[in-house]
This record gives structure tokens, sequence and C-alpha cells, in this order.
């Protein structure tokens, strides 16, 4: 009898890295207009990203259904395993429902556990249910600890623009042009399982700092468990500099940094030039 940790792609684990880990990623859609993309499937980060920067529409996301949720669920119970099924925030996605609807019939072989959050947030948390497991913890125990320690996690970036938020509705257009033309760069973050905003730099070096200053403001960073940096759109420059900017909170205590590209489900909505960090505080 194995033990299968299943998750959505929000977790931004990418399929190559998922089968590595023995994980399974239900993927979330992506419709531009009338095409559909499956996360991690047919459509890459990277080129999610390359289409977002040149459609002129937001695209849409949807949330797996419990049909799903029950296929996998389905395979586990036929294999004669059990499961841990981590999801996004239920506040920002109806997938933890789908997962609860889909259960129904399978609760002696299956846990479900809501994130609390999503992106590298959620992928920590799966990362660490990754090692539960591979210590030879039961699918019971490993939902038991991660519900312990979920609250732990903090998710903390730096949007780069906020055009896309406009373009999702999230705030006025007016307040858009002013952002762009004042160079405003705000800092968010996850905080009870929903969107928070932090603080409001203005220019890439003042939104370094104060991303800075938000982590240390923490109760510190536990480096034995999993922690990842990540950034959206297609290159890499704005995380670099963070780094750089950022040493002191990690020479020392670790020797490589985990790095993670965002995906569809919150590239839809922070667009390119994000950066975020992901940690457990102590």
């Amino acid at each position: 009898m194995a033990v299968r940790i299943i998750t959505d792609s929000a977790c931004d684990i990418e399929p190559l890295e998922a089968k590595e880990l023995g994980l399974t990623i239900i993927p979330l859609k992506t419709m531009f207009g009338k095409e559909e993309f499956l996360d991690g499937v047919n459509i890459s980060h990277y080129q999610f990203f390359e289409k977002l920067i040149e459609s002129e529409q937001i695209p849409t996301t949807s949330q797996a259904t419990p049909f799903e949720y029950e296929e996998k669920f389905k395979e586990v119970k036929a294999a004669g395993d059990t499961a841990v099924c981590i999801t996004i925030s239920s506040k920002l996605s109806g997938c933890y429902q789908s997962a609860n609807i889909a259960v129904d019939g399978y609760e002696d072989v299956v846990t479900i556990v809501d994130s609390n959050n999503v992106c590298i947030g959620q992928q920590i948390l799966t990362l660490y249910a990754c090692i539960l497991r591979d210590m030879g913890k039961s699918a019971k125990e490993i939902a038991q600890e991660l519900e312990e320690k979920k609250n732990r996690i903090r998710l903390i970036a730096l949007l780069d623009t906020l055009e896309y938020l406009k373009k999702g509705g999230r705030i006025s257009a007016a307040a858009a042009v002013a952002g762009a033309v004042l160079s405003i760069k705000p800092v968010i973050a996850i905080e009870n399982g929903e969107v928070v905003v932090l603080g409001k730099a203005r220019g890439s070096k003042n939104g370094n700092n104060m991303l800075k200053e938000m982590v240390k403001k923490e109760s510190g960073i536990d480096f034995e468990m999993p922690h990842t940096l990540a950034y959206s759109g297609l290159s890499d420059a704005l995380l670099k500099k963070y780094m750089e900017d950022s040493k002191e909170l990690y020479e020392g205590k670790v020797d490589v940094l985990r790095i993670s590209t965002i995906g569809s489900a919150i590239g839809t909505h922070v667009g390119p030039g994000a950066i975020a960090f992901a940690f457990f505080a102590k």
C-alpha cells in the first residue's frame, strides 16, 4: 500500500518535477477567449506568459471539477493505496469544495487538506508532504502534520505592475494609471487564505527593500523546512536582483535556494515581473 500526494496545478510544480517527486497534479484550466489550456499539460509557464503579454484580453481560469478529483480518487482506491489531497486555498478557489464533493465514498482512503495558500505557499506545503511520505508516515499522519504546520507558511510577493489587476477588475483604471506614472510596486501576502496588501513602494529598489523588510519582520525563516523563491514572466532578472539585495536573509544558512516559476493560476492576476518568497516561519 503506497501513500499518494495529490494537488492542483496552482502549486506551480511543473510536470517533470512532479513526476520525479511522485506527485499527482490535477491541472487547472486557463481560457484565452475560446482557447482552453490545461496548466502544465498543453501550456507551460513560459508559453502562458508569452500569450498573456501578447493578448489584449485578460484570460480566465477555472477550478478543477468534482469529476476530475473523483477520477484520481478512484485510481487510489483501485490500487489499494491511500492519499493526501492538498488544494489551493478554499477562499481563493472552489477546488477544495470540488475535492470534498468527490471524496464521498472515498473517505477511507483519501484525506483532504486545504493549504490555506496558493502558488509557492501551496508548493512548499506539498513538498513537505512528500518529505513526510518518504519518511514512511501514513496519509492520516501526513494530513495531521500539514494541518499543524500550514499556518507557519508565509508567502510574500512584490508585483511589478498594477495593469493585470486592472484588467481583471481588481482595481480601477485610474489607480492603475496612477500606479504606472508613480512606478508603484505593491507588496502582497497570503494571510488566512486570502490576498492582502502589505504596502506599496515607489520603484523597484524600494520595492525590493520593502519585500526584504516584510520577510525580516517574521519570526525567522526555518531553513530546515521547504522554502521557495519564484518569479513570473519571461525573465528572472528581477528575482536575481532581489536575491542580490537580500543576501543577509539566507547567506550562510542554506547552500542553494530553490527557484520556481509562477504559472497561470496566479500569473493571470499578477502579470509578469512579480517576485515572491515562501517559507515556514520558525
